[in-house]
């Protein structure tokens, strides 16, 4: 299964996604609340997928999807969102993202979306 990096600045919902995942044999290589710490964790754990928020204190998603596409133009991140515009899941996409979820999602919509990342 693939290793995971969450990033959300929830608790909830990390824990959530964490628990779904693990029980599914994923492995989550680690956690961050923000921008900046996702950046840190990718460089350092080089995790198979990241799950990214968009609004978080510090630094937003955004941000973050386009600094780790600069250390890593092969790296697999999935949107995961409560934020629903349409210019933003299309911001995110030119930004590097391969997938656009929102929240509240189906459990089988993010498996399978981290099962098609893996598989690129």
């Amino acid at each position: 299964m693939s290793t995971v990096l969450i990033v959300d600045d929830a608790l909830y919902v990390k824990e959530m996604i964490r628990s779904m995942l693990e029980s599914r044999g994923h492995e989550i290589a680690g956690v961050a609340s923000n921008g900046f710490e996702a950046i840190e964790k990718y460089k350092a754990l080089r995790p198979d997928v990241v799950l990214m928020d968009i609004l978080m204190p510090g630094m937003d998603g955004l941000s973050a999807i386009k600094k780790i596409m600069e250390q890593d133009q092969k790296a697999k991140i999935i949107v995961v969102t409560a934020l629903v515009k349409e210019a933003l899941r299309k911001e995110a996409m030119r930004a590097g993202a391969i997938d656009f979820i929102t929240k509240p999602f189906e459990v089988e919509r993010l498996l399978g979306a981290i099962k098609a990342a893996t598989a690129r």
